[in-house]
């Protein structure tokens, strides 16, 4: 029983040890007040009951869909690539590209280097740090070819 029951139930009490004459106006309107204050207790006392079963529901609901998730997405602590080695080693080979750079080969000496994609003018001529030779000797041949059909 709540509170608010206990409440009511003692405030019955106390119109009942009063004597009123319930046939007077005073004594037919607090009756019907306490009527009506029974109903709303009562009617309260469901709306808790009705609220505790809507929460267990809701958590049976929770815990299912926690189940279906680890089915679904798997454990969080797996690598994206499911193959066990602790970390995904497909997010490393494209982190360069998420960060802007752009590992590169020199063809002449083999040196690596790294671009930033944003900063890499495609008008530069690059040469290798290692060799002094052009990066893109591709780029300089059309260029030229371009030039000899120009004469």
């Amino acid at each position: 029983m709540s509170d608010i029951s206990d409440r009511i139930s003692y405030l019955k009490g106390l119109v009942e040890g009063l004597n009123l004459d319930m046939d007077k106006p005073e004594g037919k309107i607090l009756d019907k007040v306490m009527d009506i204050l029974g109903a709303m207790s009562d009617e309260l006392d469901e709306l808790r009951k009705d609220h505790e079963e809507l929460d267990e529901y809701v958590e049976s609901i929770d815990e299912d869909l926690s189940e279906i998730e680890e089915i679904v997405y798997g454990d969080e602590d797996e690598d994206e690539c499911g193959c066990g080695c602790g970390h995904c080693h497909h997010e490393d080979e494209d982190e360069d590209d998420e960060d802007g750079v752009v590992e590169y080969t020199c063809p002449h000496c083999g040196e690596e280097m790294t671009f930033e994609v944003d900063d890499f003018d495609f008008d530069d001529d690059y040469l290798c740090p290692n060799c002094h030779q052009p990066l893109f000797p591709g780029a300089e041949e059309d260029d030229e070819e371009e030039d000899g059909e120009d004469k």
